[in-house]
């Protein structure tokens, strides 16, 4: 009987997410909370899992105490066969330095990889919203014998030059890498289209090793996986594209099958958030063929009293809606809306308080925010921005135990 192949993963979680500020102000980036009860990191590692991947390594930099709890309290795998999913800090171990990029990352974590003896390497970033079955990402890498394969999702090619651009033949093979390229390549016989980088790859073994290898050294490069080692690998190796939109995850329906968000501002966090509260949601939070998972409070389901209602919205447990109206929001566990409070277009998060009264629209709550009664938040742009942090979108951003003034 064949041996099944050795796969280790490897999530690249060091972002520090300076566009989601004031989000990212005491957390790192995959860290961040999303949908009501997950945090980013979640997507990445309930997809790896899923497929059977099952010793993953989490590699940390930014801010990433709540990131390191948050996977060592959940993400617990059976030691007694081999399984593990750890979050690996920032060592030094290659000298007095912290990460210089993602690749430097992985170099300096290059003890896992010896140490695992791995046949194959999925490194996948941590902080995009999607599901996919690395799996059959895979099993392409392997029958196509390529060094290198790079996940891509077909985008317009007037959108492309925000993403790195993957220049790809008929047959699959990548003839060039471009990092937001001001004029991207075309996909083959579609003119209008172009390849978007995802961020994930799977690798064989030691041709990443001797390109991480030579990436060191190389005094200019910005030790960049994106950035310095696809385009080395481009002109060195045998790589290929997989196309997202061959990706047949179990469950999915039409309407979410190929959704990837890159929530990497606060108008593309608010409007991931917009895309789950529809009643034929875009992304569907309930395909239970391949589950999100992620560590839920010992908390009560969530209470509406005195005539507390909800509309095309998520709210977590343990949130009691008295008398308040909410619609198309995402509240999050344990807060407390009051008499008379209006939310609509917006994402609370966990334990906040808003005051009878109160109304908040197009707006963006962090953890354990306090809006006092009466308090207008979203009413009025030019009030707005005086007080608080507001996106180009028009997203107002309250950060975490921020007090709303009335």
């Amino acid at each position: 009987m064949a041996r099944e192949p050795r796969v280790l993963g490897m999530v690249l979680a060091g972002g520090e997410g300076k566009r989601l500020w004031p989000l990212t102000a005491d957390r790192a980036k995959p860290a961040v909370p999303f949908g009501g009860n997950y945090r980013l990191v979640d997507f990445v590692l309930s997809n790896l899992v899923n497929a059977g991947y099952l010793r993953i390594c989490v590699l940390t930099q930014y801010k990433s105490h709540s990131l390191d709890r948050h996977i060592s309290q959940t993400w617990r795998m059976s030691s007694i066969v081999g399984n593990y999913i750890t979050p690996v800090p920032a060592q030094q171990r290659l000298g007095p330095r912290w990460y210089t990029g993602s690749a430097d990352a992985i170099l300096q974590s290059s003890n896992l990889i010896y140490d695992d003896k791995p046949d194959y390497i999925v490194v996948f970033g941590a902080d995009h919203v999607y599901r996919m079955d690395p799996r059959q990402m895979v099993t392409q890498h392997i029958e196509s014998g390529a060094d290198a394969t790079v996940a891509a999702i077909k985008v317009p090619r007037v959108e492309a030059s925000a993403f790195g651009v993957i220049d790809a033949g008929p047959d699959g093979k990548v003839q060039g890498f471009l990092e937001k390229p001001a004029d991207p390549p075309a996909l083959p016989g579609h003119p209008d289209l172009a390849y978007a980088s995802m961020g994930n790859y799977v690798f064989s073994t030691e041709a990443l090793l001797e390109a991480l290898k030579v990436d060191a050294e190389d005094e200019d490069s910005v030790h960049d996986m994106g950035g310095s080692i696809m385009p080395m690998m481009v002109k060195q190796a045998n790589t290929y594209v997989y196309d997202f939109d061959e990706n047949d995850v179990p469950g999915a329906e039409l309407r979410d099958r190929g959704y990837w968000r890159d929530v990497g501002t606060i108008d593309a966090y608010y409007d991931a958030h917009m895309d789950l509260v529809a009643v034929h949601p875009i992304f569907n939070l309930y395909n239970q063929q391949w589950p999100i998972y992620t560590h839920h409070p010992h908390l009560p389901p969530a209470k509406f009293i005195e005539g507390g209602i909800a509309q095309e919205s998520i709210v977590g447990a343990g949130t009691i809606i008295s008398g308040a109206t909410v619609r198309q929001s995402v509240v999050s566990a344990n807060s407390r809306l009051h008499a008379g409070a209006y939310v609509e277009g917006s994402v609370i998060g966990d334990g906040v308080v808003i005051g009878r009264g109160a109304v908040v629209r197009r707006a963006i709550l962090d953890k354990d925010v306090v809006v006092p009664e009466g308090a207008h938040i979203g009413v009025d742009p030019d009030l707005d921005r005086q007080r608080y942090h507001v996106s180009e979108g028009g997203i107002v951003v309250l950060g975490k135990t921020q007090l709303a003034l009335p």
